[in-house]
């Protein structure tokens, strides 16, 4: 559940002030020289596109390639979180803010348009054929599909696995401390976390600017509301001010309920299309789509027209490649805010499966149906429009269905949601870089920021600096992707080295000879087994065997030369921590937790009206829950269970020296 809301300030004021310090000088910049901004900026993609295109190529299929093996292999099982840990929403809830936050809107957009814009201006060969057809429909799967949520997928893993297992800030810092370790604290990961504010910033910004023009589009279209700057101020400001709304319901009211909403909508919307279109002809296509998009993945994955030198590659591949890249520290720490608990199994199949799904099936309802319209309705009214004003798509595509004013009203609708998901989801993800990754913070700072990405959005529409700092935000994925690709690298050193610990778990250790007497006798070992004590019971148990054993053991440790300490936490949970200078620390803790009372269990005169509950003394070690009680254990028992993980601890300590 979400935090309770401070009322103190958390900024981080060198991340806090520099960054805006940077926004404020590029937007005066785009503004007040918008043509040498523009200039400035697109010679500088046009260079990477040229030089070093190679790469993004190769980063993003090292990228898709890293995700789908750390699914299969032995790494899938370890959660993003502590072993006890479960997620913080259902799965139907996750998918819903997945979808919003990582491309609901691109949909919206290119859902109709880059199918026929392929369809009749291909890469290679004539357009407007059969061939032309499914060769577009594949490009667009490539472009919307694996690539893209794998993106997204390494960037929110990298984060929520340091910040939910090892106790980091949430924040873009946290993926580089196996590498520079607590460096992360100082300049560097200041540096780190305001490169990641700039980008989402102006991201989400030029998208804010960028899409009104797809509602002024649609309202003119639909209402003869005029296309004009007052007009697309007017509704940046009004989406702002939903967004504050959400923003200060926070995620698990505004955020969610939106995100779900959208989901249903969007669902709405493309069953309509689907029904009322060609439905056989919808379904064959996704089926052969999905074929051929699996069938030619790698062909395409590495094609770098190096043969057939042309400029599409550039204004599309690599211009979706470096997008998804520049929004990845956005859209990923969003995600990782929202997935803790998950196994890094199930975490790539919700994020990389389920949305790319989504999305290729969104992609063939929308961009086949209109394909169809242009190739055998012969409406090619359609394919003029589209090639005139790409925001128009949309609507000129569902013009032709009964009930178009109130699809297109829907669709409307559905754009605003987006929108405020993004700018809401946006300024939580910003309050948290700025904070140092705490997300209990004062909802003024979240309104801030919402408030300074619709003014930067506002400035640039008013100089017409939209596309020279869309460019920028591209072209800053440059310096990203080398520094993600540092990161992944560190991620695999930490799942080595927390699989090794993991597998030591279950491995058979010389256990100590006091760990059989847990129980001074079996009559009773077996009336513990059939009690189910109350939280006193367990509360008493730890006070008066647990602490003493960690007490003498620490005693113990000591005078071994060691630092040991043993504390109590909120809940009367008792641990011991082994201090080990250089190297991971020991800690065995202690706590009481609750469960629901078995049905066959007879109920008792100190049952509570309600659901009845029952108490286990369970181990906790760094990596969490270890799913076994010691309640009722002799002193003795519980000291041997302590020394017993201490010494698989120094055993993992010796295999990974």
């Amino acid at each position: 559940m979400e935090a309770r809301k401070s009322s103190a300030t958390t900024i981080n004021p060198p991340v806090f002030y520099s960054s805006a310090f940077i926004i404020l000088a590029l937007v005066i910049y785009s503004v007040a020289l918008p043509q040498h901004a523009q200039s400035l900026f697109s010679t500088t993609q046009a260079w990477i596109v040229a030089h070093l295109s190679w790469l993004y190529i190769l980063a993003v299929a090292l990228i898709l390639l890293m995700v789908v093996l750390l699914a299969l292999s032995r790494y899938g099982d370890i959660k993003l979180g502590p072993d006890h840990s479960e997620p913080d929403y259902s799965r139907t809830t996750w998918f819903a803010m997945l979808f919003s936050a990582g491309m609901g809107i691109g949909l919206m957009f290119f859902g109709v348009a880059e199918p026929v814009m392929h369809f009749l201006s291909p890469p290679i060969g004539e357009g407007g054929s059969v061939l032309a057809a499914r060769e577009a429909m594949k490009i667009t799967f490539f472009h919307w599909g694996l690539h893209a949520w794998s993106i997204y997928a390494i960037v929110a893993m990298i984060l929520a696995y340091f910040a939910y297992r090892h106790g980091l800030p949430l924040a873009l810092r946290s993926a580089l401390y196996p590498l520079i370790g607590e460096r992360i604290h100082g300049p560097i990961g200041h540096a780190v976390d305001t490169f990641a504010i700039i980008s989402t910033v102006l991201g989400v910004a030029t998208s804010l600017g960028l899409g009104v023009t797809q509602i002024n589009t649609g309202l003119n279209h639909l209402y003869g509301l005029p296309i004009s700057l007052p007009v697309q101020i007017g509704l940046i400001l009004a989406t702002s001010a939903l967004a504050t709304l959400s923003v200060v319901s926070g995620l698990d009211k505004g955020v969610r309920r939106l995100s779900e909403l959208n989901l249903s909508l969007a669902v709405l919307l493309m069953v309509l299309v689907m029904i009322v279109g060609p439905t056989v002809f919808i379904l064959q296509t996704f089926v052969q789509n999905t074929g051929s998009y699996l069938a030619d993945i790698v062909n395409k994955t590495f094609n770098l027209y190096a043969y057939e030198p042309n400029d599409w590659i550039g204004g599309w591949t690599l211009f979706y490649w470096g997008w998804w890249l520049a929004w990845s520290p956005f859209v990923g720490l969003f995600i990782a805010r929202i997935s803790r608990g998950r196994t890094i199994r199930e975490f790539v199949a919700g994020v990389l499966l389920v949305p790319t799904a989504f999305t290729l099936l969104w992609m063939t309802v929308f961009g086949d149906t209109a394909i169809h319209m242009i190739l055998w309705e012969n409406v090619s009214s359609l394919g003029e429009a589209i090639e005139r004003d790409s925001s128009l798509a949309l609507f000129a595509f569902l013009e032709h269905f009964p009930f178009s004013a109130l699809l297109s009203l829907l669709a409307i609708v559905m754009v605003v949601v987006f929108f405020v998901t993004s700018a809401d989801s946006g300024a939580m993800v910003v309050d948290m870089l700025a904070s140092g990754g705490n997300d209990n913070t004062p909802a003024r700072q979240r309104i801030f920021w919402t408030m300074l990405m619709a003014g930067v959005a506002i400035a640039l529409l008013l100089a017409d600096g939209l596309t020279a700092l869309q460019t920028a935000t591209i072209a800053s994925a440059l310096p990203f992707t080398l520094a993600l690709l540092c990161s992944m690298w560190g991620l695999l050193k930490a799942l080595r080295i927390d699989a090794t610990k993991q597998g030591l778990r279950y491995q058979a250790i010389t256990t100590s000879p006091a760990t059989p007497r847990a129980y001074s006798d079996w009559q009773r070992r077996l009336r513990n087994l059939t009690m189910f004590p109350r939280r006193r019971h367990v509360v008493r148990f730890i006070a008066e065997v647990v602490r003493p054993a960690c007490e003498a053991v620490a005693e113990e440790i000591r005078k071994q030369g060691y630092g040991a300490t043993v504390s109590e936490g909120e809940d009367q949970r008792i641990r011991i921590e082994i201090v080990h200078e250089g190297e991971p620390d020991f800690l065995y803790e202690v706590r009481p937790r609750a469960y629901v009372m078995p049905s066959f269990v007879p109920r008792s005169e100190d049952d509570e009206p309600g659901e009845r509950k029952y108490f286990r003394a369970e181990v906790h070690l760094k990596e969490g829950g270890q799913d076994y009680d010691v309640m009722g254990w002799s002193r003795e028992g519980v000291i041997g269970d302590i020394l017993d993980q201490y010494e698989k601890h120094m055993h993992f300590l010796h295999m990974v020296r």
